[in-house]
């Protein structure tokens, strides 16, 4: 029988050294908790890059991995739609003079709309649950609920009617909508792992979370662990 825990485990003990699970590995993990992450793979050259889009089919993203970048888009490193080999090599190519760089994800262009899904570790309150409208307009729309972990069912659907842009998941002027309970229980699923890692971890981020009427897929993730001795974030 395969340990799932253990595997989890030994993720976040090899990521101490860099202080936070590079976007590989946390899509590893959350794969390895049962949710949905897009095929991908960690290509240290423009090879194996352009062998694995042709496998999956293109468009793909491409987006950098390296330790001492935490935002990658805020220095370039996401490409999405890429197109052709030449278009996938020119992405290794720039991606390869960004600091620290230790190859690119190439993965499968997944649709759906924009979510953020997040927690961190509370000093008074333990792990608190956020859910959002996601992606890079985050930070400018703030449109958040938020709830104390464990989550139940009924503080999904309350997290879920408290945003402001709620009328878009349920579908809006002809629009499709997202499946609610897919969502809950991704939701419910998130509240359960973030319990599992305890206060091993500071933060942990899915942005985006692409959901639809079909899935909610792991588009980005992001785990910050703490340092040894370390207390939970006041």
């Amino acid at each position: 029988m395969i340990d799932f825990r253990a595997d989890m485990r030994r993720i976040i003990e090899a990521a101490h050294a860099d202080g936070w699970v590079l976007e590989p590995d946390a899509k590893r993990l959350f794969k390895i908790a049962g949710f949905e992450v897009p095929r991908f793979v960690l290509a240290r050259t423009p090879e194996e890059a352009i062998r694995f889009a042709g496998e999956i089919g293109y468009p793909v993203v491409a987006k950098v991995v390296s330790p001492r970048i935490l935002h990658k888009s805020d220095v370039g490193g996401v490409a999405v739609g890429i197109a052709d080999a030449g278009s996938l090599a020119e992405a290794f190519r720039r991606f390869q003079a960004l600091d620290g760089f230790l190859g690119m994800i190439v993965e499968e262009m997944v649709t759906g709309i924009e979510l953020i899904l997040g927690a961190k570790i509370d000093f008074q309150f333990g792990p608190m649950v956020l859910l959002g409208m996601g992606g890079t307009g985050v930070e400018i729309y703030k449109d958040v609920s938020l709830k104390m972990a464990p989550v139940t069912e009924k503080d999904a659907l309350a997290m879920i009617g408290g945003l402001k842009a709620q009328r878009l998941l349920t579908g809006y002027r002809g629009k499709e909508g997202v499946d609610l309970k897919i969502l809950t229980g991704t939701l419910l699923s998130f509240s359960s792992l973030v319990m599992e890692l305890g206060e091993g971890i500071e933060s942990i981020d899915i942005n985006p979370l692409l959901c639809s009427s079909r899935h909610c897929v792991v588009a980005d993730a992001r785990i910050i662990l703490r340092k040894t001795g370390e207390p939970a974030s006041a």
